[in-house]
């Protein structure tokens, strides 16, 4: 006999970085998890200690394929999320993003479930506005190499709002900053993980154009618990919501709080900033703060502690 309380959530992109600790969260909360990966990028070895969790179930498969089952949530989040990745294979990317929205989203008018939308900050592009709020419309490059990317997610928003207003479909979209911690990929190309495998290699670190450019990191337990707030808020507040860590660093600071903590010695080194390459990247989440009541509590410093010792395994073991 099932709990009342107790929901059948589908998790795409569940092996994945993000995916992995949102199906261990939902886990603890007392829910029934189906996580559906088709190992692209997501990785078993990040959903291992679930396995043994009778309330846990996974799947290979390919959202880009419809899928049949029955839930009452979805928390869409497959997609590559890295430009090594996603410029892997662009037409798959898009059709990730297009294809795997528009097959979640019939899922979740079938099922009447609630469904939740992994969007990123690159909707916003190249911003000519800092910080993004989410009334910004964006700066972006239609035909790039990162377009598979960021006008795949801009589309899977459309398709979101348009299943919402023809089919009254109960909605979420989050617009996902630049996130770390464990179980990030050690080859993804992104800025922490690239930067601590490569100080703990004593290898140089390698900053794109002056390193001047500016993000914002997240810890990704401060995220995913602004996920459940999402999904838990109240039907009528639909986002999208910027969900990101305001707190503005340029990438050369990152580099050098990693080295510190570290004990590298690697030297920085400079290479050509990659076309279309944002500038500058820092949420407003005042919508956050006031809607879910939401904001980070993780200190930078702390967070990249946590993720270090997570690439430190990875390095023993032999597998970054």
């Amino acid at each position: 006999m099932r709990s009342s309380l107790r929901k059948r959530i589908l998790v795409t992109g569940g092996a994945g970085f993000l995916g992995s600790h949102l199906c261990g969260r939902l886990l603890a909360l007392g829910h029934d998890v189906l996580c559906v990966d088709n190992f692209f990028t997501g990785s078993k070895d990040n959903v291992m200690p679930l396995l043994g969790n009778p309330h846990f179930e996974l799947m290979r498969h390919d959202i880009t394929f419809p899928l049949y089952v029955e839930v009452d949530e979805i928390y869409n989040l497959a997609c590559p999320a890295s430009p090594i990745h996603y410029q892997h294979d662009p037409v798959q990317t898009t059709k990730t993003s297009v294809h795997g929205a528009i097959n979640m989203l019939g899922l979740a008018k079938r099922v009447k479930a609630k469904i939740f939308q992994a969007s990123t900050s690159e909707v916003y592009g190249d911003p000519e506005i800092h910080p993004q709020t989410e009334e910004y419309w964006g700066h972006v490059n239609p035909i790039g190499r990162r377009s598979c990317y960021d006008e795949g997610k801009r589309c899977a928003e459309t398709l979101f709002f348009d299943y919402h207003r023809q089919h009254n479909l109960r909605i979420k979209v989050a617009r996902i900053f630049n996130t770390y911690g464990p179980n990030m990929h050690p080859d993804d190309g992104r800025v922490v993980s690239n930067f601590i495998v490569q100080a703990l290699k004593g290898e140089p670190i390698t900053l794109y154009g002056d390193g001047l450019q500016t993000r914002s990191f997240c810890y990704v337990a401060d995220l995913i618990e602004g996920f459940i707030r999402l999904m838990d808020s109240p039907d009528e507040f639909t986002g999208p919501v910027n969900l990101g860590n305001p707190g503005e660093f340029t990438i050369r600071q990152l580099a050098e709080k990693i080295i510190g903590l570290t004990n590298s010695s690697s030297p920085l080194v400079h290479q050509p900033l990659p076309v279309d390459d944002p500038r500058q990247r820092q949420p407003d989440i005042g919508l956050a703060r006031r809607a879910l009541h939401w904001e980070p509590v993780v200190p930078l410093e702390e967070g990249l502690r946590a993720t270090i010792v997570y690439f430190e395994d990875l390095l023993r073991r032999g597998l970054a």
